[in-house]
């Protein structure tokens, strides 16, 4: 019994030198005593209080017409409404509406049906735009445009060159570095130079 006395009176003293330090998470109580009290709480016998009845105030009664007779029709839902001008097409009337303007306009040579879609695309395009698309991506792979499309590329200040024709100066050709490639592999061997035209 001593024994358990002691232990009982060590594990206090622990627990009220551990409950001065540490954070307290804004509870004002360390960790610690917020534990000893939380599990104080699990293993209390004692009932809890029961919360105060709430006073409820009683819901006023319906307000009704003195003539249910003479009542406003509600109004009509313009959004299920289908006479209404401004009420969206579904796909299938959309459909049987273009399939029905394709057929009106078979004999009509420059009528181009948007039912008609380009497999790569997703729709068809005309000359003209394809010609001003190409324009376009010849720009971007010239470095000719005048903007910057995206954050990885170069500020339009580093695409600015001293000489124009220094952009459309290509170099030497794959096909006459390979030829020289060729020449210099046959001499290698031989133990003369490039330059030399005989041994």
């Amino acid at each position: 019994m001593y024994r358990v006395g002691t232990l009982v009176v060590l594990l206090g003293v622990a627990l009220g030198a551990s409950s001065c330090m540490g954070p307290t998470y804004g509870t004002d109580k360390s960790s610690g005593e917020q534990l000893v009290d939380d599990l104080g709480d699990a293993m209390s016998i004692t009932p809890k209080k029961r919360p105060e009845a709430l006073a409820y105030q009683p819901r006023g009664a319906l307000i009704k017409p003195a003539d249910p007779t003479k009542l406003v029709e509600p109004q009509k839902d313009l959004a299920s409404t289908e006479n209404n001008p401004a009420w969206l097409e579904s796909p299938e009337q959309t459909r049987a509406r273009l399939k029905q303007e394709a057929d009106d306009n078979a004999d009509n040579g420059s009528y181009r049906s948007p039912l008609a879609v380009s497999v790569t695309e997703g729709k068809v395009k005309s000359p003209e735009q394809q010609r001003l698309e190409f324009r376009e991506a010849r720009k971007i792979q010239d470095g000719r445009e005048n903007k910057r499309r995206f954050m990885s590329d170069p500020p339009l200040e580093y695409r600015k060159v001293d000489d124009p024709a220094k952009l459309a100066d290509l170099g030497e050709s794959e096909a006459a570095k390979e030829k020289a490639r060729k020449k210099e592999a046959a001499i290698a061997g031989t133990g003369t130079q490039w330059w030399q035209l005989w041994n």
